[in-house]
C-alpha cells in the first residue's frame, strides 16, 4: 500500500499510526477544552491496546512506539531507501534491534535474531543485517518491536539503578534505557527526514531525563576526546520543553546536578533538543547555535567533544 498523505491528496484518519502518535502528544501537552481528553483517550483506546505503564521505561517505550508508527506507514519503496550509514530502512531497523539485543541479553530478556556471540555493537549489527537479508521488512520490524517490548517489560521489574554493561559500557539500567531512547529518537528522525514525514517531538517529561543523561555524559565525552577538564565546571542551560539547568563538573568522578548557583567557569545556553542531538552526532559542533558566557575556549571544547560517544 502506498503512502499518499503528506502530498495533499489524502487526509489520514485516526486509524493512521502517525496521526494517533500526534494526537497522543497533543493530549499530553496541550490544554484542551473540558472533557476533550476523555473523549480522545476513549477513542484511542478503542482503536489499539492500552499503552504500557509509566515509569523509567516510559521514554524508551514512547520512542519505540514512534518508530513503529513511522514503520507502519512505510511503503515498499521506503524500505529500500538509504537512510543513514549506507543502510536501508530495513537495515536501520536491524541495527536498532542489534544494539537493543545487547541490552536484552544483559537483563535476561529474550534476544531477537541469531545467537548472540559478541558484546559488540558493530559486530552484532553486521550479524543482524545479514540475518535481516533473508527476511521481509515486516518480519524485521516485528522482531525488533517484540524485543523492545520484552526489554521494557523485563526492565520494569528491575531496580533502575542495576548496573549493566551492554557493549562494554557500564551504566545503570535506567541510563542504558535513556541511551536506547536517544538512539531510537535520532534514527526515527533520520528515517522520517528521508521519508519526508513530520513527527512530533517527544513530550517534555521524556526529553528532560534524556537531557539530564546527556549533561552527565559531558565529562566523559571530554575524557574520551583527550581533553582535560580538570577541576573546572560548566553551567549548562537547555531551553525549550524538557530543558533545565545543570552544574556540570568536568571531573568524571563528580556527577552533574541541577544547577544550584555553584561557581562555573563558563555557561552554555542552547536548545535542549539541539543539545541531545549534538551528543547523538547529528549536529556540527563548529556550527552549533549556543550562547556562551565566560570562558569561551572551555565552552567550545565542551561542544567539540560532545559527540565523542555517538555511534552509528
Amino acid at each position: 500500500m502506498e503512502r499518499h498523505y503528506g502530498h495533499g491528496d489524502e487526509i489520514p484518519g485516526i486509524s493512521d499510526p502517525l496521526t494517533r502518535l500526534s494526537l497522543d502528544v497533543l493530549a499530553e501537552t496541550a490544554t484542551p477544552p473540558p472533557g476533550a481528553v476523555d473523549l480522545l483517550l476513549s477513542a484511542a483506546r478503542s482503536a489499539r491496546r492500552p499503552a504500557p505503564p509509566a515509569g523509567f521505561t516510559a521514554p524508551f517505550a514512547a520512542r519505540v512506539a514512534a518508530m513503529d508508527a513511522l514503520l507502519a506507514s512505510a511503503t515498499r519503496a521506503d524500505w529500500s531507501q538509504k537512510i543513514v550509514e549506507g543502510w536501508t530502512l530495513q537495515e536501520l531497523v536491524a541495527h536498532l534491534a542489534a544494539t537493543d539485543s545487547l541490552v536484552a541479553d544483559a537483563i535476561e530478556a529474550p534476544v531477537a535474531g541469531p545467537p548472540l556471540t559478541e558484546n559488540d555493537v558493530p559486530r552484532r549489527t553486521a550479524d543482524m543485517i545479514a540475518y535481516a537479508g533473508g527476511r521481509t521488512p515486516q518480519e524485521t520490524r516485528a522482531e525488533w518491536r517484540a524485543q523492545a517490548e520484552a526489554i521494557r517489560a523485563r526492565a520494569a521489574e528491575m531496580d533502575p539503578g542495576t548496573p549493566i554493561a551492554p557493549g562494554g559500557m557500564s551504566f545503570a539500567l535506567a541510563d542504558h534505557l535513556l541511551a536506547r531512547m536517544l538512539e531510537t529518537w535520532i534514527h526515527t528522525t533520520d528515517a522520517a527526514a528521508v521519508m519526508r514525514v513530520s513527527l512530533p517531538l517527544p513530550v517534555a517529561a521524556h526529553v528532560h531525563p534524556t537531557a539530564d543523561f546527556c549533561a552527565r555524559l559531558v565529562p566523559w565525552t571530554m575524557l574520551l576526546s583527550g581533553v582535560d577538564g580538570g577541576a573546572r565546571a560548566v553551567r549548562l542551560t537547555l531551553t525549550g520543553p524538557g530543558g533545565g539547568a545543570w552544574h556540570v563538573p568536568l571531573d568524571v568522578q563528580v556527577v552533574a546536578r541541577p544547577d544550584d548557583g555553584a561557581l562555573a567557569e563558563t555557561e552554555i545556553v542552547c536548545d535542549v533538543v539541539d543539545f541531545c542531538f549534538l551528543l547523538g552526532g547529528r549536529r556540527v559542533p563548529e556550527e552549533f547555535p549556543a550562547t556562551i558566557i565566560g570562558d569561551a575556549g572551555l565552552a567550545l571544547d565542551v561542544l567539540r567533544c560532545a559527540p565523542a560517544l555517538s555511534g552509528p
